[in-house]
This record gives structure tokens, C-alpha cells and sequence, in this order.
């Protein structure tokens, strides 16, 4: 089930994926590889691969709002704007947050998107 809203909270070590609309909510956790090589360049390419998974996981989503450390959130822009330009526009804002729980970051997210909706014109989605 593809929902229109999303949320994740990520470091560089795995993502809290909630996709949501006003009834439903939808979980999902990726986990980067715990692989590691001695080969130059491994650090960066397992969090490369860790940064395909997470946007596999949104592929599709119409609204997403990044949550995390700054250092995540611009690593993983960074990894957008160059490997994934056309998932670019999905993401609507980046929040910066600690651990949050589950009902914490859903509750972010209910709150950032009825404010996003409402300053951008668009019809708000029931939340």
C-alpha cells in the first residue's frame, strides 16, 4: 500500500520509514550493511548502497520529510541530488530531531505536513 505522506528518521546506520495518511500507518525499517572490507572506498560505498535501499523504500511516495542529524540529512541529500535527481522533489523538508519514538516522529510529521499543505495551497490530505 502506497500512502501519500512520509517520514523518515535516519543516521547513517539505519532509517525509520513511516509512510501514513489519516487512518493508516505503515513501518518500515532498513538497515545499512554491517559488511566491512579493507578495500579504499568500502566506507562510502556501503553507505551508498544504504541510501539506494532507503530510496527504494520511498520510491513512489508523493511527500517526504527527512528527519535526522544534520550530518545525516545532508549526507543523504547529498546522495539524492547526485544519484536519485528525480526523487529530488519528493522530499519537501528536512527536520532536524534526536531519537525520536514512533508515535513522536508521526506526530512531527501530522503536524509538518498539515502546516506544509496549508502554506503551499494543495488540498491537505486527511491526516
Amino acid at each position: 500500500m502506497t500512502m501519500f505522506h512520509a517520514v523518515v528518521w535516519l543516521d547513517h546506520h539505519s532509517a525509520n520509514i513511516m509512510q501514513f495518511d489519516a487512518e493508516h500507518v505503515q513501518a518500515e525499517k532498513v538497515k545499512a550493511s554491517s559488511r566491512h572490507t579493507r578495500q579504499h572506498g568500502s566506507e562510502v560505498r556501503t553507505e551508498h548502497e544504504f541510501f539506494a535501499d532507503v530510496c527504494e523504500a520511498l520510491k513512489g511516495i508523493g511527500e517526504i520529510l527527512v528527519t535526522g542529524s544534520k550530518t545525516a540529512q545532508a549526507d543523504f541529500k547529498h546522495y539524492l541530488e547526485k544519484h536519485r535527481p528525480n526523487q529530488v522533489a519528493s522530499v519537501v523538508g528536512y527536520e532536524t530531531v534526536d531519537h525520536p519514538s514512533d508515535k513522536q516522529l508521526l506526530a512531527l510529521a501530522r503536524q509538518y505536513f498539515l502546516k506544509y499543505d496549508r502554506m503551499h495551497g494543495s488540498t491537505p490530505q486527511p491526516l
